[in-house]
């Protein structure tokens, strides 16, 4: 494991804040989850620039689905409306869609979509980004419980297999290097059941600034301060130093 980072492989994002920024200018949320979508677009298309192979954005929590019908609804069609406009773009630029996160909440439509968008694109070349759409931590964590002890039952696993290799092929993040780096924007301090699992050593960057308003520039700081972190994945850093020299 390298111990002083240059840049990240996988970045890990929650988009916060684009509410809070529609409502400082008297717009009404739909039009922050807008700006925020452009806002996204953007950091896609600079990612591979940077050296990041796989972006994961946190679109839609499972925790949303609590919010007033009219804001969910208009980011469901928000989200079906961008899907349906960006796909082919995506998949020209060498970019893979992988949606993780429980769909069956969400339209038979747009539950189609998703699957069609994942089926024409292939393993990219230059980014893989994951979508996690009705995600939540503790809902990946608990569905790959349920896999696990229907493999056991079923006699496919021992209780001497059952180890984290095994769990982690239950997560929905199955086959994903867990993040190098992860973002949170609007000046919250959490993960907010964002990728419990996975996040459990990288490195985490937070930002005062809303994400619709969150631009290119402030990204590439993200990763210098990363940059600058020595990660020791619980080794002291007398063995780090050992470890590069010797």
């Amino acid at each position: 494991m390298a111990a002083i980072p240059t840049e990240p492989k996988h970045v890990a994002i929650i988009m916060d804040g684009n509410g809070r920024w529609a409502r400082s200018r008297g717009l009404p949320r739909t039009a922050g989850h807008q700006s925020g979508l452009d806002a996204a677009r953007e950091i896609v298309r600079q990612a591979p620039a940077h050296g990041i192979r796989i972006l994961s954005l946190f679109a839609f929590s499972s925790e949303n689905w609590m919010r007033p019908k009219a804001e969910v609804h208009a980011l469901i069609r928000l989200f079906g409306e961008a899907l349906e406009q960006e796909i082919d773009r995506l998949v020209q630029n060498g970019i893979q869609i992988r949606f993780i996160g429980d769909r069956s909440g969400f339209p038979a439509r747009l539950q189609d979509a998703m699957r069609r968008a994942e089926a024409v694109s292939r393993p990219g070349e230059r980014l893989v980004l994951v979508i996690a759409v009705g995600y939540g931590g503790r809902w990946d964590l608990c569905q790959a419980a349920r896999k696990l002890a229907l493999r056991m039952r079923e006699a496919d696993l021992s209780e001497e297999q059952f180890d984290e290799s095994a769990f982690e092929a239950c997560l929905s993040t199955s086959g994903l290097p867990d993040p190098d780096l992860f973002i949170r924007t609007g000046g919250e301090r959490r993960i907010s059941n964002f990728l419990l699992w996975n996040l459990a050593y990288s490195e985490l960057y937070f930002s005062d600034t809303l994400w619709p308003d969150f631009t290119v520039q402030q990204f590439e700081a993200a990763l210098e301060d990363y940059r600058g972190r020595q990660r020791r994945f619980g080794r002291t850093p007398g063995q780090i130093r050992f470890s590069r020299h010797g």
